[in-house]
């Protein structure tokens, strides 16, 4: 028998009349095709054949562990499309299918699949109990990209993206005036309340680094760009702000790889316009993520990708970041987003910086590639029909984590986390928790005071002129 994605997509082409309606019709030839260009078939082929659905995926769901609803067992919710793919996409389905009753793909079956696969998170927290090593983040996305082929995906996501494809470039539709009034009130604000001239560069040319963070934070997270600026003005980095793409979100990793790969692109493009060396992410964890793959999508000449908790990080252990003496009194613990340290790639740097600027930092248990999602993962974050479940079942165990560290600051660098852990705060009853950016912390403790690099010597050289006349 043939083993290629393109032996099954001829085998399921010869069958598709057979038993299928008009929307499931469309939703397997959007997998067929998925099949043909992408390369899921290897990770189909080898999970249809290891998947035992013996349940051990569920002691590390957190939405398993409140509701105990069979649905929610992430090794249950893969099954919905490793079904149809055994059926429609493999010879020995399409055989069985021919001699007996088969299983067939109903628009009901697809309305199950919608609602199933947007209560998952795609944390990839059920991947680390595997035994047999199944991602079932992965097949989440698999699912809901092929749903989103067939236009079921939610309203959200779908203006969001759109926005940022084809409206005003930017999931937040803010346009380039809105944006740098943004910008000169914050520069107006740094100079009021800490007494210093720091600017928010746009469109230079050249720059070291090209900055996209969530555009939301020009919105919502005022602090956190402050800080952002605060520490390149300390450091005397080289950065700047694109008018062209200022946007780091890409909902294209939670549903769709089509979309994330133009979005990708265009953050590509924006640099090499501005002739910008490097892609520097601001603090959210899906945009970094989705940097990531910069060099996939944008192939030996992309740039490379920093995360600002990476750059703080270098700066501070250098000694570029000078620091007042007084350290972040208040209790402090931090959120691990699940995009940047489920893989353990940012872990250890947002808390070596915490350590340093904070007298009483406590970890969160369990932490890190073990950490639990904030509940608003994979994209669910922004569909606030579902914000009930996302503070109940899936926020709940989150909400028992802070609880637990009796921390005032939870530090979360990540824009769809903050927004989700604001609402599991309110939610239940932690109201006293600020949920806040590991630079919204940095700048308060940042002595500027001390020249910034540079600074200090042409102050030397003036003073040493002045002594040989």
């Amino acid at each position: 028998m043939g083993n290629t994605t393109r032996d099954k997509y001829s085998y399921y082409v010869e069958q598709k009349a057979l038993d299928v309606t008009d929307r499931p019709r469309k939703f397997l030839e959007a997998f067929a095709a998925v099949l043909e260009h992408g390369n899921y078939g290897v990770a189909l082929e080898t999970y249809t054949r290891l998947s035992t659905k013996c349940g051990r995926c569920a002691s590390s769901c957190q939405l398993y562990e409140d509701t105990r609803e069979e649905r929610d067992i992430p090794c249950q919710r893969s099954e919905l499309l490793m079904r149809i793919y055994r059926r429609y996409f493999t010879q020995l389905g399409i055989l069985k299918a021919r001699f007996s009753r088969a299983f067939i793909l109903t628009d009901e079956y697809l309305d199950t699949m919608a609602d199933e696969f947007y209560r998952c998170t795609a944390c990839r927290r059920c991947k680390s109990s595997c035994p047999l090593g199944i991602d079932h983040g992965l097949i989440t996305h698999l699912a809901r990209y092929i749903l989103s082929e067939i236009d079921v995906i939610p309203k959200a996501l779908l203006v969001a993206t759109r926005e940022q494809l084809e409206g005003v470039g930017n999931t937040s539709a803010i346009p380039v005036p809105a944006l740098k009034d943004t910008c000169e009130f914050l520069e107006e604000e740094l100079e009021e309340l800490y007494g210093v001239n720091i600017t928010f560069p746009f469109d230079v040319e050249g720059a070291e680094f090209v900055f996209f963070p969530a555009v939301s934070d020009y919105l919502l997270e005022a602090d956190t760009l402050m800080g952002n600026a605060a520490v390149m003005h300390v450091t005397g980095g080289s950065w700047t702000i694109g008018t062209g793409n200022y946007d780091g979100i890409n909902y294209g990793l939670f549903y769709s790889d089509r979309m994330m790969e133009r979005i990708v692109n265009n953050v590509i493009k924006e640099v090499h316009r501005l002739d910008g060396s490097k892609v520097l992410v601001g603090e959210c964890g899906h945009a970094t993520r989705s940097a990531w793959y910069v060099p996939t999508f944008g192939g030996p000449d992309a740039p490379p990708v920093v995360n600002c908790l990476q750059y703080a990080h270098e700066m501070l252990m250098a000694g570029r970041i000078p620091l007042k003496k007084e350290k972040i009194k208040e209790r402090v613990t931090y959120h691990d987003p699940c995009n940047i340290a489920r893989t353990g790639r940012i872990t250890e740097e947002p808390r070596e910086i915490l350590k340093a600027i904070c007298e009483d930092f406590v970890e969160m248990t369990p932490n890190r590639t073990e950490n639990y999602c904030c509940g608003g993962g994979g994209g669910t974050v922004s569909i606030d029909e579902i914000r009930e479940i996302r503070t109940g079942p899936l926020g709940k165990r989150k909400a028992d984590q802070i609880r637990a560290t009796g921390a005032h600051y939870v530090v979360s660098p990540c824009a769809n986390c903050k927004k989700q852990l604001r609402e599991v705060c309110e939610d239940n009853d932690l109201e006293e928790v600020r949920v806040v950016g590991l630079h919204d912390l940095l700048l308060e403790v940042i002595d500027f005071g001390v020249p910034k690099p540079g600074e200090g010597d042409e102050a030397s050289e003036s003073e040493a002129a002045g002594e040989e006349e």
